[in-house]
């Protein structure tokens, strides 16, 4: 077990102490309302962390604390590190971005692209060339979550057991032959949708390097990194530091909800949102890819290979609104691209919330996320354990608040 702890001075650091209280301030009025249970917020300058604070509880009912190695399910934030593994396989010489999927998983070996209709009448047709992994990659595949309900695609996939992307009972390549019966909701290559691309990903890691994806990731990721926390499922020591899981209610309060079933190995390890992990390990990981690829003398990606999955990948350099069908039509995606696993500022004065050109990251849906943002040499995450109802505001009004203590 690793500890994040403050390591420099903000104001040395170019970071206005009292804006970096008022941060603190914003979030504690949350927990005393009742919005958030507690959280952790870390911000680093140049690899070194300026500002660290735990607040509230971890566990509200059993009132323990969070503290800096609180443990938190990170669901989505758990697709760069899947990104990462691939893009070291390709690295390596193992598979390529212009590699057809179904070279690797055979279940998409016969794409069809949805026509028309719904249900049982659904028409499709032969697509007019194979999903690659790049398209997995950037989420132009064609796949679909079936939560969205925005799509007859989307009720396909809630019809076969999929809506939350794990079929029950199932692991991973028994899932691909569900996701590859599924027809995509446009020809690969040609519209954003976020998706459970990230699970197809996982199994082509098991398939191209013949080992379980927590192994890969433990062996090629984790350890390498010093990465000690992050797991798919947490031991009896690790239990006791784990934040549990709210859901926010219809009146805008919380209420403990299940969360990932953490107790003993899954038998779906998902590559989509399946980890959990400390902030010091989240940390280790942003430096990772701040430091192009390499940390502390290891080395898992070259810096050409970072710079490749944090430089916008979508054609013309549209953003996730433009190029996004009509689910993700929304305000918080202007001006922000897609990489290689990895979301990034393409355009500052289209985004919602202050942002410098280049920032990427990625978000988890209980209320966790993490960005980089080069031009100010800024690392951010944001800890909490709370599944809202729909889009909330703690994404941009954090990030309008660590804008506000950039001071040089």
């Amino acid at each position: 077990m690793a500890l994040l702890r403050q390591e420099a001075d903000p104001d040395a650091a170019g970071l206005d102490p009292e804006a970096l209280a008022r941060l603190d301030r914003h979030f504690a009025r949350q927990v005393e309302e009742g919005r958030l249970p507690g959280f952790l917020v870390a911000v680093a300058r140049g690899g070194s962390v300026v500002h660290v604070t735990a607040s509230g509880r971890r566990d509200v009912a059993a009132g323990l604390p969070v503290e800096s190695d609180t443990l938190w399910r990170i669901y989505s934030m758990t697709k760069p590190v899947t990104a990462v593994a691939v893009m070291m396989l390709v690295e390596e010489g193992s598979l390529s971005l212009d590699d057809p999927v179904a070279r690797y998983v055979p279940a998409f070996a016969d794409p069809q692209v949805y026509v028309g209709g719904s249900g049982s009448d659904t028409r499709t047709r032969p697509a007019d060339g194979p999903v690659l992994v790049r398209h997995l990659l950037t989420h132009t595949a064609g796949l679909t979550f079936g939560f969205y309900r925005a799509h007859p695609v989307d009720a396909l996939y809630r019809e076969a057991g999929i809506e939350s992307s794990v079929l029950p009972g199932a692991d991973l390549a028994a899932t691909m032959d569900v996701y590859g019966k599924m027809p995509l909701q446009f020809e690969p290559g040609t519209r954003w949708n976020y998706s459970v691309a990230s699970n197809v990903l996982g199994h082509l890691v098991e398939v191209v390097s013949g080992q379980p994806l927590d192994e890969f990731y433990a062996r090629r990721i984790f350890e390498p990194l010093g990465m000690t926390d992050t797991c798919f499922h947490v031991t009896d020591e690790q239990a006791e530091r784990l934040a549990e899981l709210y859901a926010e209610t219809d009146d805008g309060g919380i209420a403990p909800t299940p969360g990932l079933p953490l107790r003993g190995r899954p038998r779906f390890l998902s590559g989509s949102g399946g980890l959990v992990a400390s902030a010091h390990d989240v940390h280790r990981f942003m430096e990772m890819l701040r430091r192009g690829g390499e940390l502390d003398g290891v080395r898992l990606l070259s810096a050409a290979t970072v710079d490749r999955m944090t430089t916008n990948q979508l054609p013309g350099g549209a953003d996730m609104r433009a190029f996004g069908t009509p689910a993700h039509d929304e305000p918080g995606k202007a001006g922000v691209g897609f990489g290689l696993g990895l979301s990034v500022v393409v355009d500052p004065a289209r985004t919602g919330a202050p942002a410098g050109l280049g920032t990427y990251g990625w978000s988890g849906v209980a209320t966790t996320t993490f960005w980089v943002d080069p031009s100010r040499d800024l690392t951010v995450q944001f800890m909490t354990q709370v599944r809202p109802r729909s889009s909330h505001t703690v994404y941009p009004e954090l990030k309008r608040l660590v804008h506000e203590a950039v001071t040089g």
